[in-house]
């Protein structure tokens, strides 16, 4: 059997991307982790998969399976690429669309110079809907403090679809992504695993950001973690409601009008979307 793919990428974050529309396919945790080795396989950091939605009102249905073979709810930039794709293969003319995934509906937006925005969503912030078990500990602000090798760091507990634990540093270079970020994608407080983000704040409507991706490692930028990190400062009234992140695979923009009276406000991504080459996998 040969399964056609397409290679994207968006902010440097990149995906094999497979249409199930016109094709039945059997997506299983080992066929993604075959074609998201960057040995043996195609490689990637997510592989997508594109299928007819399973309710009305939906033009799509959007799965994702992480590098180590594990579905997830939501990936950001892989929303983007998604309607870069749908377009490029003549799935649909629309615009705008209404997407399925584990975590709900996403709305991606294919804008006129090229880019793609998507509405993310409002974030979640409850310990039980993030998951986050948050028993015998207290929360300062909005962070909550973890103990994590032998020290206490404190984050911000949310959830964009998917689970992130956001952390501001001084600077994102020297940050311990590559040893701490393990340690906390796997602290037995987030039942489900975790993104651990590093924030550095520039100013107030930049921001530099690193992310150690459940299932994928470090990747060269994460949508929702972008997503997570700018409401995370808005939140410590720290950043402006419009935000340029700036990840090792490019900038993002992220968006979001929520203030503590009003926590259930969308957030809007705006990035790019890229088709890198087409192939066949045997």
């Amino acid at each position: 059997m040969k399964l056609k793919f397409t290679k994207m990428q968006g902010a440097g974050n990149d995906f094999v991307v497979i249409d199930g529309v016109r094709h039945r396919i059997r997506m299983t945790p080992q066929l993604a982790r075959r074609l998201a080795d960057r040995h043996f396989g195609v490689g990637c950091d997510q592989v997508l998969l594109v299928e007819r939605p399973r309710n009305r009102g939906a033009d799509f249905r959007y799965r994702i399976w992480n590098a180590d073979g594990g579905e997830v709810e939501q990936c950001g930039n892989g929303a983007r690429c998604f309607v870069r794709f749908v377009h490029d293969k003549g799935l649909t003319r629309k615009k705008e669309i209404r997407v399925e995934t584990l975590s709900g509906v996403i709305v991606p937006r294919l804008e006129k110079d090229g880019q793609v925005s998507v509405d993310m969503g409002a974030p979640v912030f409850e310990p039980e809907r993030v998951p986050f078990d948050a028993s015998g500990l207290t929360i300062s602000g909005n962070l909550w403090p973890l103990q994590v090798g032998g020290r206490v760091v404190n984050v911000a507990v949310l959830s964009m679809g998917n689970p992130h634990a956001v952390q501001t540093v001084a600077d994102v270079d020297s940050a311990p992504v590559t040893t701490e970020g393990p340690l906390i994608e796997r602290h037995p407080r987030f039942p489900r695993r975790v993104n651990a983000g590093y924030m550095q704040i520039l100013s107030r409507s930049r921001i530099r950001l690193r992310v150690w991706e459940r299932g994928a490692g470090e990747t060269l930028a994460c949508g929702t973690g972008a997503c997570a990190a700018v409401v995370a400062g808005i939140r410590e009234g720290a950043l402006d409601r419009t935000v340029r992140v700036e990840t090792r695979g490019g900038p993002l923009t992220i968006r979001w009008t929520g203030a503590e009276n009003n926590l259930n406000c969308a957030v809007w991504m705006t990035g790019p979307a890229v088709a890198v080459f087409e192939g066949e996998f045997e």
